[in-house]
C-alpha cells in the first residue's frame, strides 16, 4: 500500500508554509532585530528549508527507526 501524499496536498502544504513564512518574516524576520539585524531571519530560513525538504522528499524527521 502506498501511503505517500498526493501532489495537491504537497502543493497546499508549500502554499501554507510560504504564507506563514512571509508573515513571520514581516513580523520578526531580516532587519527586525538581533545582533546583526538578521538573527530571527536566519533561523526562520533554516526552518523553512528543512520543512520544504521534508515535503519534497517525504521525509519524517521525527521518526527514529533503524
Amino acid at each position: 500500500m502506498d501511503s505517500r501524499p498526493g501532489c495537491l496536498s504537497g502543493l497546499f502544504k508549500l502554499f501554507l508554509m510560504e504564507k506563514l513564512y512571509g508573515w513571520l518574516q514581516s513580523k520578526t524576520g531580516f532587519g527586525r532585530g538581533g545582533l546583526c539585524g538578521c538573527g530571527c531571519g536566519v533561523v526562520l530560513f533554516i526552518m523553512f528549508v528543512g520543512i520544504a525538504c521534508s515535503i519534497f522528499f517525504g521525509t519524517d524527521w521525527f521518526r527514529l527507526g533503524f
